[in-house]
């Protein structure tokens, strides 16, 4: 029972810090548009995040959950809370110097160290693997095509549209954009931890093990409420890198690039592909700024960023492995 304690606090510290540091890249256009304030923002981003995760459904979930075979027992619980430690670890690390990181990809890439620990590779379920990769390809590459052909349409539909007309529409068009970004973020991250804390409770003995995970309407909540918390205390570093730092943006290209990754990330969710929230939107926002001219990406935020992302992977993986050990010998 300790060790399934110790699991249930990581879990939530985990969905906590997705929240104070991954969610605020859904509200980074709207801030720095100058639409909302931060705090307005973050208020807004609180509220659809909850809503995202209660209204998406589970499909999400239950990839993210058979993406590692854990086993049973003692070390199903050790895997799963070495995997949830290196993503606060890591998530922590990337946000002190502000930089955008993605809790997905630590998520999985945590979880298959800390599977390699007890198992080799033969803990990973390929299949549900795959899906972890088309998600990468989604985020990435649809996310910047998304952000750049929005970005053109909406120019085009505009063009000859009062530019004070036009910006009124579209600072209340970004509020909407804004809530339905924050809204796919619940949907995606929130049902990727949600996925996490049912599996734990069901190695942990609470709950039967089926094929597919029940999720109750309390943990919906629970990690509803730990993702909104994180949220509302806010990561302006973060806000500040994705919306001030990397582009020079202005409404219309804001809000073409929240549609854009929002559709990218809702279809993903309904598909039951996890993908990364960070990437989605980061891409959609460079796509927004290069549709008007190249020269308003700074390419050396981007350069940084993705330098964080790459690291990500390999990074999580080996904090994931030496967690596993290191509660292995605490357990042991």
């Amino acid at each position: 029972m300790f060790a399934l304690t110790v699991v249930i606090l990581l879990v939530c510290a985990s969905i906590f810090v997705n929240g104070w540091t991954d969610a605020p890249n859904a509200i980074a256009t709207v801030v720095s548009t100058r639409v909302l304030s931060p705090k307005a923002a973050v208020l807004l981003a609180s509220v659809f995040n909850l809503i995202g995760v209660v209204m998406m459904g589970t499909a999400v979930a239950n990839t993210t959950a058979k993406i590692v075979e854990i086993g049973t027992g003692q070390d199903a619980l050790i895997t799963l809370a070495a995997a949830q430690l290196s993503i606060v670890i890591w998530a922590v690390s990337a946000w002190r110097y502000g930089i955008p990181t993605s809790e997905s990809h630590a998520l999985v890439a945590g979880l298959m160290g800390a599977g390699i620990s007890f198992k080799g590779l033969e803990a990973f379920n390929w299949n549900e693997f795959k899906k972890v990769l088309i998600g990468l390809v989604v985020a990435t590459i649809l996310g910047f095509i998304s952000g750049f052909f929005m970005t053109r349409v909406v120019a085009f539909l505009f063009k000859g549209v009062n530019r004070s007309k036009a910006n009124r529409f579209f600072s209340w068009g970004q509020v909407v954009s804004a809530s339905l970004m924050a809204l796919s973020h619940g949907a995606q991250d929130g049902q990727k931890f949600m996925g996490v804390f049912a599996l734990a409770l069901v190695v942990g003995g609470i709950y039967p093990p089926s094929e597919n995970l029940v999720i109750p309407l309390w943990i919906m909540l629970l990690c509803s409420a730990l993702m909104a918390i994180g949220t509302s205390i806010g990561g302006y570093k973060i806000i500040k890198t994705m919306g001030m730092d990397m582009v020079k943006i202005e409404k219309y290209q804001g809000f073409s690039a929240e549609i854009g990754a929002s559709a990218c990330m809702l279809g993903a969710t309904v598909l039951g592909i996890p993908l990364s929230t960070t990437n989605a939107k980061a891409s959609a926002i460079m796509g927004a700024a290069a549709a008007r001219r190249i020269s308003n990406v700074n390419w050396n935020v981007v350069k940084e960023m993705f330098v964080a992302w790459g690291l990500t992977f390999p990074a999580c993986l080996i904090l994931g492995y030496s967690m596993a050990k290191l509660f292995s010998f605490i357990f042991g």
